[in-house]
């Protein structure tokens, strides 16, 4: 499949104006909105999933792009932007910066531009999976691609022994 004809219609509009349309789509029936269903569906590790997380730096939106095995260490967010402080967000706010819903969020293509951080394990994959904007559709894309693509600062923010 074609991003047109599976992805969200924002995230295939930003595909396409990073000359990504051509980009592979996988689409479900039953919805991938956990990176642990996503990793089942596809067959491919856990740690080979991006997950899209908003967070707020002292109240400024930011997304965080980590694997699917790892969890965010907020307080390595938070001394990586020089914050005072960094708490996760609700769906409503997520679903306002992004225009995406929980379970969808891909990791470019919003309508806010976010400050964005991708964790340096991602950069130990060859391929790595990504939501299209909904929770039935993913793409894969070399990880610095996609960290490239999104505009992301590389940085170690897991949570330590992950």
């Amino acid at each position: 499949m074609t991003a047109s004809t599976s992805a969200h219609p924002r995230f295939a509009a930003a595909l396409a104006e990073r000359g990504l349309d051509g980009t592979e789509m996988r689409a479900f029936s039953e919805a991938t909105r956990t990176a642990a269903q996503a990793a089942q569906a596809l067959g491919c590790k856990l740690n080979q999933i991006v997950k899209s997380l908003v967070f707020e730096a002292d109240k400024e939106p930011i997304l965080v792009l980590m694997n699917g095995a790892s969890r965010v260490d907020t307080e390595l967010v938070r001394r990586e932007l020089g914050a005072a402080r960094v708490r996760r967000v609700d769906a409503d706010t997520v679903r306002a910066v992004t225009g995406y819903a929980i379970g969808g969020v891909p990791p470019f293509g919003h309508v806010t531009a976010l400050r964005t951080l991708a964790d340096r394990g991602l950069l130990a994959h060859d391929t790595v999976w990504a939501a299209a904007g909904t929770a039935h559709t993913v793409f894969p894309l070399p990880p610095a691609t996609l960290i490239a693509h999104a505009g992301a600062v590389p940085a170690d923010v897991a949570e330590h022994g992950e």
